[in-house]
């Protein structure tokens, strides 16, 4: 008997492979969001200490209790309101918090709203639980359109955002924040929030977390990762935090699937959250630096444009064409620097590129110059 897989298999394999991000050494690469930082060097010896302690066992399938303790502490702080234990699941990352929520709360035929250009999970994970998704394109400043997803909102179940937005770098304020709110409680929506960077945010501008919103107490679903801040990619560690009963689904999703986190890796992170580090905000002054220098180069080049990027490591440049964005894509491999088709975050993303300047200077700035002579050529005149 022959083996084929499922169709949503067969899309997501598709998928993969067009977002391919690990190149020849030959090939910049711009497409891959992997700070190229070392994580902090207290947090490493918190792994080795682990290790050595024997910390090399099964732990709590929720989490470690102490780990878990510490993010409540660390989110009611933010929240202005009580965070129990009970209601932080750790997870293998962000994905898996990600995954965990939407594959516990959406079923067959449950509609989930996608304001987009967006991380592609999230609609991936939603056509995985056999849910529905629609987009709601943003709007030209690249900021949630807010009466677009209030038109979807009647009988969907959830929405989800991701604030600052991967691939924009968007910071959603507290005035859209609010306004989601107002929605997500008149039709009764859960509002699902990733965060992943907001410790990324330039210019001085206060992030505004989904946590404080007061209107979301009961709805939202956070989550969150320690790979961005702490340039901790590879060890695999995220969180959810939310209403208990929603959390407790989630929990038995992320176990069934993944099992408990892998012990000392939890003890690291705990010293992440609990010990202070300079680290974090030295990283996201030099990606700012870096920002300026992507945006000075696309400026520089007619028919491309850019809105700068608030906050992450992404910069979402618009070429203006109807060359489709996988093209675009391939014709940038060919020159040597690998970015991100802005198809890929949805269908308002076709005609964008997206760059990660989360490389080094001098990488950046070769690896620019390839790809801003392919957009020049292909750009649309103004």
């Amino acid at each position: 008997m022959t083996f084929t897989p499922s169709r949503m298999v067969r899309d997501l394999t598709d998928r993969s492979r067009r977002s391919a991000t690990r190149p020849g050494p030959a090939v910049i690469s711009l497409a891959l969001g992997d700070p190229d930082f070392p994580t902090p060097e207290h947090v490493s010896q918190a792994l080795a200490d682990a290790v050595a302690a024997g910390e090399t066992h099964y732990v709590d399938q929720q989490g470690e209790p102490a780990l878990r303790a510490a993010l409540a502490e660390q989110l009611a702080e933010v929240a202005n309101r009580r965070y129990d234990p009970g209601q932080v699941l750790i997870t293998h990352g962000g994905t898996a918090a990600l995954a965990a929520s939407i594959l516990a709360t959406i079923e067959p035929g449950a509609r989930v709203i996608v304001p987009e250009p967006t991380y592609s999970l999230y609609a991936d994970l939603t056509w995985m639980a056999g849910g529905e998704v629609s987009f709601v394109g943003h709007r030209d400043d690249l900021h949630l359109d807010l009466d677009g997803i209030a038109a979807a909102a009647p009988g969907a179940r959830m929405v989800v955002i991701c604030n600052p937005c991967n691939p924009t770098g968007a910071v959603y304020g507290p005035g859209e924040l609010e306004a989601l709110a107002a929605i997500a409680e008149e039709h009764h929506l859960l509002v699902l929030c990733d965060e992943a960077y907001d410790q990324l945010v330039f210019d001085g501008v206060r992030f505004t977390s989904a946590l404080e919103i007061d209107a979301l107490a009961e709805r939202l679903l956070y989550v969150q990762t320690f790979s961005k801040t702490y340039a901790m990619t590879g060890w695999r560690v995220g969180y959810l935090a939310g209403p208990g009963p929603v959390v407790d689904a989630a929990a038995a999703v992320h176990r069934t699937f993944n099992g408990p986190l892998n012990a000392a890796v939890q003890r690291a992170a705990l010293v992440a959250v609990t010990e202070p580090s300079d680290e974090p905000a030295r990283m996201r002054r030099e990606y700012q630096a870096r920002r300026d220098i992507v945006c000075r180069m696309v400026a520089g080049v007619p028919g491309l444009s850019l809105v700068e990027p608030q906050g992450s490591f992404y910069a979402f440049v618009r070429y203006g064409s109807d060359l489709g964005s996988l093209e675009v894509r391939r014709r940038a491999l060919d020159a040597g620097v690998a970015i991100r088709p802005g198809v890929e975050f949805g269908p308002s993303g076709e005609g964008f590129v997206r760059i990660a300047f989360s490389t080094g200077r001098d990488l950046l700035v070769e690896g620019m110059e390839r790809l801003l002579e392919v957009l020049e050529e292909v750009a649309a005149p103004e």
